[in-house]
């Protein structure tokens, strides 16, 4: 499957005020000379994005995803991706009418992928974060989330007071967990790895006493492996997950919350859930975790829409404080 991007313009500035950009594309790909000047955020920025209709235009978009975190985005026996954000990938691609390019990464660089023009558009179990948020545009939520901590059965960790130093806590670096216990729990040495798949066979091969991930992960582990318990269910708040494009990105990110909101009519993500979650969950779990048309309830709803929009407003507001200007 082809796979288009295209690399940072690189401007000449010289006083006659006129500037020339080469845009790079890599396998085949290519992008529009039209729509190039929209297709980055400001001049001088490190950001690089595709438009939507670049997108459209060149028939693919890439959707970054977990490789190796079922039952959410993994690989199976025959090659092929699965899990619940693929499942949702694969309905984005459909309804844009183009094909997907599924690009595997790994937690700690999903905004760089975004940044750097590898992925459009992240799908990979990406919790909502104000820091995050500074770093990337999210689109509305679409599953609930908080953290939890999975041990073995022979020393099962139900609190997170009274730390043994000489103890040490799995995480995977770029998640919330190490941001939340770095923050929260000083203390506690973290051990770090890359990958959902080397913290699994860390916590394995006992090189922590536990690890600490999204609740919604080590409980689907510790339903697929014998011999551990999920002592802490839900650690610190409760947050969402959601899409995240580069930041500026405006017309994908538009795009994809009028999706949301649409396939919330259709109540496409608790059919999601039962394709690809019910098997490691249950039906007991379908309304906690399922958001729907990015609606998450009460207060939680209107900071999720507020901060979807937030940049709209603000550029909005400027717009009218030039006209008023303007017309004094």
């Amino acid at each position: 499957m082809k796979q288009s991007k295209i690399s940072r313009r690189s401007f000449l500035l010289g006083l006659g005020a006129v500037s020339a950009a080469t845009v790079l594309t890599a396998c085949g790909g290519s992008s529009s000379a039209s729509t190039a000047a929209s297709g980055s955020a400001a001049s001088g920025s490190s950001v690089v994005y595709r438009t939507l209709d670049q997108i459209k235009e060149s028939g693919t978009i890439n959707i970054g995803v977990f490789s190796d975190k079922n039952p959410f985005g993994y690989v199976d026996e025959n090659g092929e991706y699965q899990g619940y954000d693929v499942y949702f990938a694969r309905r984005l691609g459909e309804d844009l009418g183009v094909e997907i390019n599924f690009v595997s990464t790994e937690a700690a660089n999903r905004i760089e992928y975004l940044q750097t023009g590898k992925a459009d558009v992240i799908l990979a179990n990406f919790t909502v974060t104000p820091e995050r948020a500074e770093e990337v545009d999210f689109a509305l939520p679409y599953m609930n989330v908080a953290l939890g901590v999975i041990s073995p059965d022979s020393n099962v960790i139900t609190t997170l007071d009274n730390w043994n130093a000489d103890d040490q806590m799995i995480v995977i670096s770029g998640t919330t967990a190490e941001t939340y216990l770095t923050k929260e729990y000083p203390d506690i040495p973290l051990q770090k790895y890359d990958s959902y798949a080397t913290a699994k066979n860390a916590l394995e091969n006992g090189n922590g006493v536990a690890w600490a991930n999204d609740n919604t992960e080590v409980i689907a582990f510790a339903k697929q492996n014998t011999g551990y318990t999920v002592g802490i269910p839900s650690l610190g708040s409760q947050d969402t997950i959601a899409p995240a494009v580069s930041q500026g990105n405006t017309t994908v990110l538009d795009w994809l919350n009028e999706e949301i909101k649409a396939l919330g009519e259709e109540n496409f993500f608790h059919k999601d859930y039962e394709e690809t979650l019910v098997d490691t969950y249950g039906l007991d779990y379908e309304d906690e975790l399922v958001v729907e048309g990015g609606v998450t309830g009460g207060a939680d709803a209107a900071s999720s829409e507020a901060a979807s929009s937030e940049a709209a407003s603000s550029e909005a507001a400027a717009s009218e404080a030039a006209s008023s200007a303007a017309a004094q």
